[in-house]
């Protein structure tokens, strides 16, 4: 079974990021959910990522590499959102990264070093409609790491909701939610 260290996205530690977790911990897997935000969770993605800004994305990533720091190397980093910049930065940098799982969002790898790891799998998932994730270049930044990496994965979903994994928001999907669960263990099945 994996080791998964799981940021949440930019509205928080919220209820539906704690039960995605517990759905992997139910399937054998031993998962980590840090709070990044030191308690503070927000009702809209707006006044969440008003605060990641004010806070600094830097600092984000640094509290994410913190957290790591006590954990061993041979984790699977993923991240939902604004939880993919540690977990992404961690998995191209950190060594023994056993893979990365990238939901809603997606950085260029240049951001982080010159290319993929070699031997590291990643999953990237988005909506295919998301204008965060489909608009602001995410995708197009899935995409070429997918050419560049042998085994990578990109899975597009029909819709165009952002945090549509989170069971707690307004903007949930059930059947894509579901089908991304189905996937993402999958994946852990493998490491």
């Amino acid at each position: 079974m994996a080791e998964v260290l799981l940021f949440h996205h930019a509205q928080g530690l919220t209820s539906g990021v704690r039960e995605f977790a517990e759905e992997l911990r139910r399937a054998g897997h031993t998962v980590h959910v840090p709070d990044l935000y030191e308690g503070r969770v927000f009702e809209s993605l707006d006044e969440g990522g008003g605060y990641a800004q004010e806070t600094g994305f830097e600092t984000i990533i640094e509290r994410g590499g913190s957290f790591a720091a006590w954990l061993p190397g041979e984790l699977v980093y993923a991240g939902f959102s604004l939880g993919v910049l540690p977990a992404q930065q961690l998995a191209q940098t950190r060594a023994g990264a056993k893979g990365a799982l990238l939901f809603h969002s997606c950085v260029p790898v240049t951001e982080f070093g010159e290319s993929w790891p070699e031997g590291v799998p990643v999953q990237v998932h988005g909506m295919e409609g998301d204008p965060f994730f489909a608009g602001e270049g995410d995708v197009e930044a899935a995409r070429a790491l997918v050419e560049s990496t042998p085994g990578a994965e990109l899975f597009l979903y029909e819709g165009k909701d952002h945090l549509f994994a989170d069971g707690s928001l307004p903007s949930y999907d059930e059947p894509a939610a579901r089908l991304m669960m189905e996937r993402v263990l999958a994946f852990l099945n493998r490491i």
